[in-house]
């Protein structure tokens, strides 16, 4: 099967597939990804005759933060977990691996894309205004403090992907994003609805990654959304991450 053929079948596989084969395939890793401040691994994963690839953050090879604790890993799959509950669909599945080659990481789901298009190309075209809009929404919940433009993939079946989440789910207000262009738009209704469903009840496995405290800031924020379901200004003046892309 060619590199094309595989990346074909892999975009049309279920969430729970690509969970099974995330948890419980053998991990090899292919080479390091260029451009990240963390170790951030291209792996292949094999189980039942079955190949993908997938993405491989591993622990141990995080950056200290001064304001994030060590983890983010598990950031990682907080916001795959969070997005599972909202029913979005905007993060690839990811998994926690203690087994995988360098150790304890989270394992993600590759997304075979056209890594020259970013926000600022997305955005100007129509089809993807309204899953863009839904990663921004995604973004105020998850209180997530790294947005880049670079951070949105769109792959073979024109479906918009939110990708590098680890910098989310702190319990002060930290939201840093290139996504201001709906400012004063209304919230789509599927980020309004699964915010209630959060507010009734936080699932077990996104509880069982952040702390008790994050927890209750995420409720929070999924109140006042629910409250004001609109898009906010920034809250200061400085709400851009760095690069942009």
């Amino acid at each position: 099967m060619s590199a094309d053929e595989r990346a074909s079948r892999s975009a049309h596989l279920t969430d729970e597939r690509w969970i099974s084969l995330l948890e419980t395939g053998t991990v090899e890793v292919e080479g390091r990804m260029p451009w990240s401040s963390n170790a951030t691994f291209l792996a292949r994963v094999s189980l039942d005759n079955e190949t993908v690839r997938a993405i491989y953050k591993p622990r141990a090879g995080e950056r200290e933060l001064w304001d994030f604790p060590d983890g983010l890993c598990r950031r990682e799959i907080a916001a795959f977990e969070l997005d599972r509950s909202l029913g979005l669909g905007v993060v690839p599945a990811t998994v926690l691996r203690a087994d995988a080659p360098f150790g304890e990481g989270s394992l993600q789901r590759f997304i075979d894309a056209n890594f020259a298009e970013h926000y600022f190309s997305l955005r100007e075209i129509d089809e993807h205004l309204e899953a863009l809009r839904t990663v921004a929404a995604f973004d105020l919940l998850a209180n997530n403090a790294d947005r880049k433009g670079g951070h949105l993939l769109v792959d073979r079946l024109k479906r918009v992907w939110a990708i590098d989440n680890g910098l989310s789910f702190h319990v002060e207000p930290k939201l840093r994003t290139v996504m201001w262009d709906f400012i004063g738009d209304e919230i789509p209704s599927s980020v309004v609805e699964g915010a209630r469903s959060l507010v009734r009840l936080v699932p077990e496995p996104l509880s069982s990654l952040l702390s008790s405290d994050e927890i209750e800031a995420l409720v929070e924020r999924a109140k006042r959304l629910i409250e004001d379901p609109r898009f906010p200004e920034p809250d200061a003046e400085a709400r851009l991450p760095w690069p942009l892309v």
